[in-house]
Parts: structure tokens; C-alpha cells; sequence
């Protein structure tokens, strides 16, 4: 059913008479540009009701912590490009009715316009949002939801031009009264939403299975390696579960005191410096041009979201190494150590080729055991170094040297080793060959994405790089078809 585009309040100025030109499909005012072929330019509120949002008053408890999601800036920066179901907090009724909020229906397509300019999410449910954002009920006749999130997407940096202020940037409501977007017929909408959509879905389940895969493997790891499951199996007379013989073969049939210690026979406690290298990163300097713009991945904490380093959108040359900055080798593990984001934990990342790596993270470079149990072993400790964390006292978060340093584990014998953690190592293989189908499959959508919504792409063209990729020739790799 199409949505109704009754009037709402938004705002008591008229929209702008002014012309803002955006990127591709998106400008403020009619701008002079020819629209493709087929393709016409229109205001953005001849095909989608806007809507603003508001924040029930927070000095009454009772509006708060009930079933309304409520969507503010939080949940925008941290879903960019995404359709939530859930938010950080949620109104209820009574929150509603006491203010200027509207509980808006699904498939609304919500912008950031102040604070932070230009992120993009969509309802997957009715719900509310806070005055920070600008949000469209599109008519499903004449304007695809998903076609209008994608056009947002792809002007992120024309928000930067409609916006103004001093302060704080933020998009006025005479300029977002004034938008004007460029549309093919709505079926060519839907098809280019759908090409797009595959891309990001594919994506999306690649993340998922990714985080399937490293909770298997870190169950795997606390089983065996720290509550020692399937030594204890055997004490009992019974055969290990989740391992096929020649593995089960590897672990002992008793527990022993080490150190004031009980572990498996034969194994040993170590210390994290028995096992690996500690060392410390730096930025070589920003006014030398000659140390930047290389091909060798410089790690911050910034880029550390998965448990896997090995591309950054900052690059540092050979001469950078040795001359303010480090190299450390591939399966070496990375521990964030300091900077804001330690209030949420500690981040550790393997590094899947060679990499630099800024101040505000140790490198351990493995030197007795196998990269992959270095990594399951420091992912292990997290919430013990995030305890340490939250102890230290340091406002903007710290996590002391000498606490890594006296990190300790339970060691099988190498031969044993070897044969114990290839399960981990199989899993590791999977989570960066999906990691890396993504990136892939994010820099096909980056590049489709202007080019279908300018027209310079048509969908059939578009749809058969996209089977290219998702359906490479037998035996070839998806990411030599980009």
C-alpha cells in the first residue's frame, strides 16, 4: 500500500530557493544537470512524507524504558548503511504523547542531520527518532525505500555542502525541504536497489557466519586448552566428544600440580614472554611525505574490528619502517592499549600479512607456539585485561604493558601443539577467506553504486559483474573476479 504523504510539522521555514549540486542523484534545489535518459528529477517530498523526530523529556523517567524503539546518533554511527530492529533506548506511549515525537512506520529512512552529519539507517519496525534526524515514509509507488537509502549513501560527501554552522554542522530544514532526487521508473529502482541489496546481504551473512566461526573456535579453545574438557573426559573413562581420534590421541589421560597449577601431564605454564616477542609501535612523521602513501598496512586501534588486521586506509612505505614506526611478520597478534575505545574492551587482532602498527597498540610477535593459538589464547584473556582496564584508573583507558607481560598459559609439547590447534587454524582460514569475499564484494558496491544512480551503468550491465563475482569460474577464487 503506498504510504500517505499528509503534511507534517517539520520546521516553520520554507524550503530554500537556493542550489546546492550534490554528487549524483541528490541535490538541494533542481539543479542544472541533465537527468539520464528515462530518468527525471523531483523533490524529494513529492514521493516521501518527511518527517523530523523528537526527545521526550528526560527529567521524566516514566517516558523512558519502554517498547518503542527510539533511535538516536549511537545507533545510526554504529548501523551506517543498515536496516535496526533494535536501539540503544527505548520510549514508550506515554513518552510519545508528552512530545513532539512520532512513532513512524517500517521501511523509514532515516538521515543524521546534526551532531554527526550523514549517517543513514532504516526501520525495521516502527519507531521513533530524536530531533538529530530527517526521515522519509516513502510512497512505495513512486520512491523504492531501499533505492532513496542508497542514493544517501552515496552523498555522504554532499552533506558536508548542504550543511552549515560554526560548531556543529548540521543540515537545515529550508535545505532538506528543498532536496530534489533523481529517479528512473520505479521498477528500474527496484532492480537497482535489488543488485545493491545482493551485494550487502551476501555481505552481511559473510559477517554472521564470521562470528559463528569465532565462537566455535573460541569454545574450542577454552575447552581444550583452559578447562582442559576432554582430559577430564578421559579421567572418566570416556571418550572425548567434538574430535575425531587421532586428535583425542593427543591429550593425556591426567591432571598434575605445576606451579600450584593443575594442568594436563606433560604440558607446561609459560609466560606470555616465553611464547612471544612484546613490541611497540609508533607513527612515523605526518610531514614527511616520503614515509606515507606506501603499500604497507599502518594498524590503529581504528581498524581493529574483527579478530583479523590486515588492511588500513592508512599505508606507510618500506623507508617508514625503522623510522618511527615497526614491521611486524603475518600471525603476529595485536593488542590495543590504549585510547577511548578501551572503555568497550580490550581489541585483539591477528595480523594476516606483514603490518606496521601505531603507538597505541603492542604487537606480540609468536615465537614458540603457532600464531593461531597466540591469538585464541590473548582473545581468552580479554575480559581479564578488560578488568585491568576498567582498574587502571587512566580516564581515556590504558592498559599497562606489565599486565600483558604477566599473562600465563597452559602449553601442550610442540609435536602435541601442532596437531591441537589445526582445528583453530582451519576456522581462522575460514573467517579471513570470508572476511576477504567481503571486501571484495564492498568494493564492487562502491563502485556500482554512484555509476547506477548517475546512469552511467544500466542494470543489465551491473547485474553481470555482479554473477561474475558471486559466481566465479570453478576453481578461481571470487577475488580475482573484481
Amino acid at each position: 500500500m503506498a504510504a500517505s504523504r499528509a503534511e507534517t510539522k517539520t520546521g516553520g521555514k520554507a524550503a530554500t530557493t537556493g542550489r546546492i549540486a550534490g554528487d549524483y542523484a541528490l541535490a538541494v534545489g533542481r539543479p542544472s544537470t541533465l537527468a539520464p535518459d528515462g530518468w527525471r528529477w523531483t523533490k524529494l517530498t513529492d514521493v516521501a512524507r518527511l518527517e523530523t523526530g523528537h526527545t521526550p523529556a528526560r527529567k521524566h523517567p516514566e517516558y523512558w524504558n519502554g517498547d518503542i524503539p527510539w533511535i538516536g546518533i549511537r545507533d545510526a554511527t554504529g548501523n551506517h548503511g543498515q536496516t535496526i530492529y533494535t536501539t540503544n533506548q527505548f520510549t514508550n506511549e506515554l513518552g510519545i504523547n508528552n512530545s513532539s515525537a512520532r512513532v513512524l512506520p517500517s521501511n523509514t529512512v532515516c538521515l543524521s542531520r546534526t551532531a554527526s552529519v550523514g549517517y543513514v539507517v532504516v526501520m525495521g519496525r516502527p519507531m521513533a527518532t530524536s530531533q538529530d534526524f530527517v526521515n522519509w515514509v516513502c510512497d512505495d509507488n513512486l520512491l523504492d525505500y531501499r533505492f532513496l537509502k542508497y542514493v544517501l549513501l552515496s552523498e555522504h560527501r554532499s552533506f558536508l555542502r548542504f550543511a552549515s554552522g560554526t560548531t556543529h554542522q548540521t543540515i537545515y530544514f529550508p535545505e532538506v525541504k528543498a532536496f530534489h532526487i533523481c529517479l528512473p521508473a520505479i521498477d528500474e529502482q527496484r532492480a537497482i536497489a535489488h543488485i545493491l541489496g545482493t551485494l550487502d546481504a551476501k555481505i552481511e551473512l559473510n559477517r554472521r557466519m564470521n562470528e559463528t566461526l569465532e565462537s566455535m573456535a573460541r569454545a574450542i579453545f577454552k575447552s581444550w586448552f583452559v578447562d582442559f574438557d576432554p582430559v577430564r573426559a578421559k579421567m572418566d573413562g570416556r571418550q572425548p566428544t567434538g574430535m575425531d581420534e587421532a586428535t583425542a590421541a593427543l591429550f593425556p589421560d591426567s591432571l598434575v600440580h605445576v606451579d600450584g597449577e593443575l594442568i594436563p601431564k606433560s604440558w607446561s605454564v609459560v609466560s606470555l614472554g616465553d611464547i612471544a616477542d612484546l613490541q611497540s609501535g609508533g607513527t612515523p612523521k605526518k610531514s614527511n611525505e616520503a614515509l606515507w602513501g606506501g603499500h604497507v598496512p599502518w594498524i590503529s586501534p581504528k581498524v581493529m574490528t574483527t579478530i583479523h588486521a590486515y588492511h588500513s586506509n592508512e599505508q606507510v612505505t618500506p623507508e617508514a619502517i625503522g623510522n618511527g614506526t615497526r614491521l611486524v611478520p603475518k600471525e603476529s597478534v595485536l593488542v590495543m592499549v590504549r585510547g577511548m575505545g578501551l572503555h568497550q574492551g580490550v581489541r585483539i587482532s591477528q595480523a594476516r600479512r606483514d603490518v606496521a602498527f601505531n603507538q597505541d597498540v603492542k604487537a606480540l610477535v609468536p615465537s614458540a607456539v603457532d600464531g593461531t593459538f597466540l591469538l585464541f589464547a590473548l582473545l581468552d584473556c580479554s575480559p581479564f585485561l578488560f578488568s585491568k582496564v576498567q582498574a587502571s584508573g587512566h580516564g581515556t583507558g590504558v592498559l599497562p604493558t606489565d599486565i600483558i607481560q604477566s599473562l600465563e598459559f597452559s602449553v601442550p609439547p610442540l609435536d602435541a601443539l601442532k596437531g591441537l590447534v589445526r582445528p583453530l587454524a582451519n576456522l581462522n582460514e575460514k573467517i579471513e577467506c570470508n572476511s576477504r569475499e567481503s571486501e571484495t564484494l564492498s568494493a564492487l558496491r562502491d563502485t556500482l553504486l554512484p555509476k547506477l544512480l548517475s546512469g552511467e551503468i544500466r542494470v543489465d550491465d551491473a547485474m553481470k559483474r555482479v554473477d561474475d563475482v558471486m559466481s566465479p569460474p570453478a576453481g578461481e577464487p571470487a577475488e580475482a573476479q573484481a
